[in-house]
């Protein structure tokens, strides 16, 4: 494969609505585009790193960082054939997944176009629809969330996931069950509990969970094992699993039963195979998570969820849940079902509007064979 540019754009886009969790409040998405421009094709990557470094260490301006003066340029300088040579061309530069999950993402949307086929099928996907959850966001009431909840049921949704943290939980999930006894439901702490609070967490048993996902700190298995012997509910793990070999140790040790997977986080599409196939082998399921990704990251996570072991529904939703005006055509739709329909063209599936890409810009670098070009 032959590189001609690495284009680097840093986009600001608006959310629709804040979105808080326990880690604060998100009102505008800076946003770091890749795109790889190889013989009059692009493959379009996002690094899904946050604002400031709260979900991981990394953040929009240190992923930019690696991005522009290391990874673009190695990557320049040694196109690789196919999106799985990445992490080998990547190696020397440790952890910063997400900056790599930009570079590598864009290079199999590339190989999916080059082989006139969709990405979901160079993935090995073998869904033609994929079923759709929600995460919303902590509310300022309890009403106004049960506002919410309704319109997103409304829409079709087949799970809701509902952040949480000390002080916003019990309450919240004693209102949701009272007045939808009967749906999939789930709740995400982002890490915001202890081992201290072990008998208030099993309590959560009482509402009938799909899961909870990663309660305690954000790189552990041993305390959630101890606490998943405690609970009914199984506990769904995240932040903790950045490649293969954590999932396999959270396995073995039973810290959890089912598996949030997300390509920011471990690395790309190479290594979330890697995961999938780790957890499909052992019986684990597994669904994707957002990261209030546009369109173009959301793009990837659907291809992603067509693979086998994908047995939950995810939070892969609509764009209009997130953005007035998204970057794609079309925007990513959900029907009445609480499905997204699988694109069968070449690629993504897709297509990148250029020109809003470019109204949204607020910086762009160009990386050519080691030479930086502004």
């Amino acid at each position: 494969m032959r590189i001609d540019a690495i284009v680097l754009r840093e986009l600001h886009m608006p959310l629709v609505r804040p979105f808080e969790t326990s880690f604060g409040v998100t009102r505008n998405r800076r946003i770091v585009l890749a795109e790889v421009q190889s013989e009059g094709l692009s493959g379009w990557g996002e690094c899904t790193a946050g604002e400031r470094p709260h979900f991981s260490s990394e953040s929009t301006d240190s992923a930019w960082q690696v991005l522009m003066n290391e990874l673009a340029p190695m990557l320049a300088a040694e196109p690789p054939d196919h999106g799985g040579e990445c992490p080998r061309i990547f190696r020397a530069v440790r952890g910063n997944p997400m900056a790599k999950a930009a570079l590598e993402n864009a290079i199999w949307d590339l190989e999916a176009q080059r082989e006139g086929i969709s990405l979901s099928r160079l993935l090995g996907g073998v869904r033609e629809t994929i079923p759709c959850g929600v995460s919303l966001g902590i509310q300022s009431s309890i009403p106004e969330l049960l506002a919410i909840i309704e319109r997103e049921l409304d829409a079709g949704y087949q799970r809701i996931k509902l952040k949480c943290k000390p002080g916003w939980d019990v309450d919240v999930f004693e209102r949701v069950r009272s007045r939808w006894p009967g749906i999939l439901l789930s709740c995400d702490a982002n890490s915001s509990y202890r081992l201290r609070d072990e008998d208030h967490l099993v309590s959560f048993d009482a509402f009938d969970l799909l899961m909870i996902e990663q309660p305690l700190w954000h790189d552990d298995f041993y305390f959630h094992s101890v606490l998943q012997k405690r609970l009914n509910t199984p506990i769904c793990l995240d932040e903790s699993i950045r490649n293969r070999r954590d999932a396999l140790a959270a396995i073995e040790m039973e810290s959890c039963r089912i598996i949030n997977l997300k390509l920011g986080r471990v690395g790309g599409f190479s290594e979330a195979i890697a995961v999938h196939n780790a957890a499909l082998e052992r019986g684990i399921p597994v669904w994707c998570g957002g990261m209030l990704e546009s369109g173009v990251g959301r793009s990837h996570n659907i291809a992603l969820s067509t693979l086998e072991g994908f047995t939950l529904p995810g939070d892969v939703s609509a764009s209009a849940r997130y953005f007035a005006d998204d970057i794609v055509e079309p925007e990513v739709t959900v029907s009445s079902d609480g499905e997204i329909a699988i694109p069968d063209t070449p690629g993504r599936g897709y297509e990148v509007r250029a020109d809003l890409v470019e109204r949204l810009t607020v910086r762009k670098e160009t990386v050519r064979e080691m030479a930086l070009v502004a």
